[in-house]
């Protein structure tokens, strides 16, 4: 029986040089996986969310297959890629729904070992913008994390991408989950001291005496 993966790197290489044919036999060994991965994104959201797992597949398929001069390696390669597709519809999607409801129904995420989605943690949007400033600081570690998290690729198919050992990805995933972790509890606590003290109705002594001499210089009182 044919190796599956084999199968895919065969057809990516045929493609890449012009076989259309090869492109048609491909789509359907890839987007059943494609679906499973984007089952696990969405795993967690509100049921009547827009985004659907089918959408998000043919969303990134589409882009996939549409980007230009892409010399494909392997198997491996196309999910690597098709993580960073995903990641950028999700957080697109986010930012848009952030942006209409003033941060209502943002996606939710926690690192755990699964890379559950889970409705108590610091959001998609700020995850995305977390990992951007570890990219700047160490690209590697931003990549493992993007393959890992949003591609679900194991730890030996990132070391193939990357050209390192399993146990360097190991240490880059845990070492990029606490920076992260760091990073996302300052952003919450930054988010949190913003906040107007008027909607918490914690009001100081210094905005409770000014809320008296505004009350009692207003007109009709």
């Amino acid at each position: 029986m044919p190796d599956p993966a084999a199968a895919v790197t065969t057809l990516l290489r045929a493609w890449r040089h012009g076989d259309q044919a090869a492109f048609e036999r491909l789509t359907p060994l890839v987007y059943d996986e494609l679906r499973r991965r984007a089952r696990r994104y969405l795993r967690g959201e509100r049921p009547n969310h827009t985004l659907r797992p089918t959408a998000l597949v043919h969303e990134a398929y589409l882009r996939l297959v549409n980007l230009d001069q892409v010399d494909w390696h392997d198997r491996t390669h196309f999910f690597a890629l098709a993580a960073r597709q995903m990641r950028r519809i999700l957080v697109d999607s986010a930012r848009a729904r952030r942006y209409q409801k003033r941060g209502g129904g943002a996606i939710s995420v926690t690192f755990t070992e699964a890379l559950a989605v889970s409705r108590s943690n610091p959001d998609l949007v700020a995850l995305d913008d977390a990992l951007e400033l570890l990219t700047q600081q160490d690209e590697r570690k931003g990549r493992v994390v993007e393959m890992r998290f949003f591609g679900g690729l194991t730890n030996e198919e990132i070391a193939t991408v990357l050209g390192i050992s399993t146990d360097t990805v190991t240490r880059d995933w845990q070492m990029a989950k606490l920076w992260l972790r760091r990073e996302l509890r300052k952003e919450t606590r930054v988010s949190a001291a913003s906040e107007p003290r008027e909607r918490s109705g914690a009001w100081g002594p210094r905005e409770r005496a000014c809320k008296g001499v505004r009350g009692a210089n207003s007109p009709g009182e």
